[in-house]
Order: structure tokens, then C-alpha cells, then sequence
């Protein structure tokens, strides 16, 4: 089983609180699952990332997600590498950096919303496959 590594702000966490959507698909799986920020201790409270289901990971902006140093210092925090991990962020740059360091990652728009399409995204690569 990958752990899914799961963007905060405008996709798991909205102006709205928690997808309630998103986390019951979340739940359906039974992989470890971390949120990641770029925020800081005010910007957390300030966002509503508090009181989370998952582990809440920030770096409070040194450096934020666009930097592969990011991803980097993540896993090693958590141990794990990046073969281990499936990733889902709405920002693009964020994706990408995700990828560079090797982590499997889905651009999810937060305007679109498409959780089919990360459902699929979530099947086909949360699974370790020998």
C-alpha cells in the first residue's frame, strides 16, 4: 500500500471545512494518508487545519511545495520513498516538484472537482505493484 499524500488548502480543506466527499472516498482506502501545507501556525488555525483525521505536514513556507526540497525533506521526515507515495495537489507547480523527486501525483483542479477522477487516479496507483 502507497501512502497517499493529499494537498490541504482547495482540495481536502475548502472555504466550506473538510470535503466531506472527498474524505469519505478517502476512507474507502486503508493506505496511511498524510495532508500536506505550505502554512504556517497562523495560516493553519486561520484555514481550519486543525483537528484534522490525517497527519498535518508544513514546512510554514521554508521552502513551500513548488521546491522539490519540500518533497525531500517530507519523506525523509516520514521515512518513506518516493516509490512509496501517491500524491494529489491542485497547484500544478506543486505536481510537478512531487514528480521531480519521484512521487506519482495528480493535478486535481479544485474548481472542476472531479472526484470519479481521482477515485480512478487513487485506484490505479495507491497499490504497490512488484
Amino acid at each position: 500500500m502507497k501512502t497517499m499524500l493529499v494537498d490541504a488548502w482547495n482540495t481536502f480543506i475548502t472555504e466550506d471545512g473538510v470535503d466531506e466527499k472527498l474524505h469519505a472516498i478517502l476512507e474507502t482506502f486503508p493506505n496511511k494518508k498524510f495532508i500536506l501545507t505550505n502554512a504556517n501556525d497562523e495560516q493553519i488555525i486561520k484555514l481550519g487545519m486543525t483537528d484534522l483525521p490525517y497527519e498535518l505536514f508544513t514546512l510554514k513556507h521554508n521552502p513551500d511545495k513548488p521546491d522539490p526540497a519540500y518533497f525531500k525533506t517530507m519523506l525523509q521526515h516520514f521515512g518513506l520513498k518516493p516509490e512509496e507515495c501517491v500524491y494529489f495537489e491542485h497547484n500544478a507547480e506543486a505536481v510537478k516538484s512531487a514528480e521531480s523527486v519521484g512521487i506519482k501525483a495528480y493535478n486535481f483542479s479544485h474548481t472542476e472537482r472531479d472526484l470519479v477522477k481521482l477515485k480512478d487516479f487513487l485506484d490505479k496507483n495507491s497499490t504497490t505493484h512488484s
